[in-house]
């Protein structure tokens, strides 16, 4: 099932803007649209800091656009 999820996934690059509560972000793509993003379980588990500035690694839903989550930081 991850397999089909991942494939419909768009993965993009952004980087961070805003920090707001709940380990969500406001993040800037290279195209200046704002998406909100949330961490991802490995990354929450693994204590993946991440500040304003930080350039990172999402993936996104074909379906919605105005939300991802952050996969990696590069």
């Amino acid at each position: 099932m991850d397999m089909v999820n991942s494939e419909k996934a768009i993965t993009v690059e952004g980087t961070i803007m805003t920090v707001l509560p709940g380990t969500m972000f406001r993040v800037a793509l290279a195209n200046d649209h704002l998406v909100l993003a949330h961490i991802s379980g490995k990354m929450r588990k693994r204590f993946i800091r991440l500040t304003i500035g930080d350039r990172v690694k999402m993936e996104m839903s074909t379906y919605d656009t105005a939300k991802a989550r952050i996969v990696y930081r590069l």
